[in-house]
């Protein structure tokens, strides 16, 4: 297992660390209800530094990106941000993903447990552009600061005007007398900034060790990837391995707003525009289950009268609403609001009813 360069760090706060994608990485310190609670009402902090970021440069970098991303990229003016997908030809996700317009290249974003793949993706896609594709991930640690009070704690530490960045935007300023990208994006639905900076251990230490001094006031946590999971469910945004993978396509996702079908020439265009004109057969939605005793997990078979009609993607129990909660893909014809589903657990159907998400509001 790899480290990232806050291990030390996370082993002197008693984290409970385990094999993630390849990485030792925190899944909780205090516990996971405690850290999502954190993130829901103050503020806390995440190493993620085990995503993967590639640069890609050249005459021809925005060509390649819009080649293999769904969304625009050429609508990116320089220091914006935009959530976007790789598709194979056939409409399967390679991988969702983060597009950054520096000056005078591009960043992407990929999941961690995917970086290999999208890396090799990417260069497949290369014969007749003028690009070059770096792979920089070995040389940048990350932290997410989420929360109601993560503006007020980075504040204290920078000389740029947070308040004034507006969501999927980013800075090249310094933060706790570091050079950084100070990202204000996030995947937990709450007002959140993400640092990306140089992956020495001393740099990497001097920036955590600032950012829980300046958060003090605040009660900050660290937070794991347990929370990490909980905290994006409850907002119905997509993990990928589970609620998105090869096998299904953005549009029956529920990712149509980051497809766009009128931009020319990108992978798997024509096949999409296809599965558009015939409609979706099968769609993601979310459910919410009133048996508290219920835990609905990755796999298990959604049921109506007895009929197999989807299968359960996410879920968990959501520390805020106290009820059971999941997303999963289900038959279009069972995919409004208020259809009532059944949820096979332990060999039983519970009952379960589809609801639009995100599963709260914030």
């Amino acid at each position: 297992m790899k480290p990232t360069a806050f291990n030390s760090i996370h082993k002197k706060l008693g984290a409970k660390l385990v094999e993630f994608a390849g990485f030792e990485m925190p899944v909780q310190y205090s516990g996971i209800i405690d850290e999502h609670r954190a993130v829901r009402t103050t503020v806390g902090m995440f190493d993620v530094s085990h995503m993967g970021e590639f640069k890609i440069t050249g005459p021809d970098a925005l060509a390649l990106v819009q080649k293999v991303t769904t969304n625009d990229a050429s609508k990116l003016s320089e220091g914006k941000v935009q959530y976007s997908a790789m598709c194979y030809q056939d409409g399967g996700i390679v991988d969702d993903l983060l597009v950054y317009r520096m000056k005078d290249h591009f960043m992407l974003v990929v999941n961690a447990a995917n970086l290999q793949k999208d890396f090799n993706w990417i260069k497949s896609n290369m014969d007749g552009f003028n690009a070059q594709l770096e792979d920089q991930s070995d040389g940048i640690s990350l932290l997410a600061v989420q929360g109601s009070k993560s503006l007020a704690t980075l504040q204290k530490l920078t000389g740029s005007n947070l308040s004034a960045m507006p969501y999927y935007s980013f800075v090249q300023g310094n933060l706790a007398g570091i050079d950084m990208i100070i990202s204000r994006t996030g995947y937990t639905g709450e007002l959140g900034f993400e640092l990306y900076f140089d992956s020495s251990i001393a740099v990497s230490e001097r920036v955590w060790n600032a950012i829980m001094e300046a958060g003090k006031e605040f009660d900050i946590k660290p937070i794991g990837l347990g929370a990490r999971d909980t905290l994006r469910l409850e907002m119905g945004f997509c993990l990928y391995g589970n609620d998105i993978d090869q096998t299904t396509n953005p549009l029956e996702a529920g990712l149509g707003w980051i497809t766009k079908l009128e931009k020319n020439n990108f992978n798997s265009r024509d096949v999409l525009l296809e599965i558009k004109k015939k409609g979706i057969s099968r769609k993601l939605v979310g459910f919410v289950i009133e048996d508290d005793r219920a835990f609905p997990r990755h796999g298990y078979n959604i049921k109506s009268n007895g009929q197999k009609i989807g299968v359960v993607t996410s879920g968990t129990v959501s520390p805020i609403l106290g009820t059971a909660i999941g997303m999963g893909y289900v038959s279009t014809e069972y995919g409004q609001p208020g259809s009532a589903l059944n949820i096979m657990i332990r060999n039983k159907e519970v009952t379960a009813k589809v609801v639009k998400i995100p599963f709260i509001q914030r």
